[in-house]
């Protein structure tokens, strides 16, 4: 994981970021183990408290439990339900996306083709 301490994403909503797209790819299985956080700061070089906000923010968004003296595990129930939350919020943006797009008078392939050229950025 690589965090970058200059973008306008705060460091916390990175390595959550981070972990969410690990989860939901299947490279985080359900019940794995996270790093424990002094761990992850320690690995990261962050405060402690950034990750801690970094690991509520997970646990608020159903990712990831809390178990008692043991660490933090992904909640493998919830996989579906959180893909859901994402396409939604996806789908919530980029209606947003097309609503400037046409107010700024950007033409519908004009707009496809600037998709296309993103997706092709963060793939690669």
């Amino acid at each position: 994981m690589k965090v970058t301490p200059n973008l306008d994403v705060p460091i916390y909503r990175q390595i959550a970021d981070s972990f969410m797209e690990d989860i939901l790819s299947g490279r985080f299985a359900q019940g794995a183990c996270l790093p424990s956080i002094r761990a992850l700061a320690h690995e990261l070089d962050v405060s402690v408290i950034t990750t801690i906000k970094a690991y509520k923010i997970l646990q608020e968004e159903g990712a990831i439990v809390a178990v008692c003296g043991k660490g933090f595990f992904v909640n493998g129930n919830n996989l579906e339900k959180l893909r859901m939350q994402r396409a939604s919020k996806i789908e919530e943006k980029l209606r947003e996306g097309v609503r400037l797009a046409r107010q700024a008078g950007i033409t519908e392939q004009e707009l496809v083709d600037e998709l296309k050229t993103m997706i092709k950025q963060e793939w690669e």
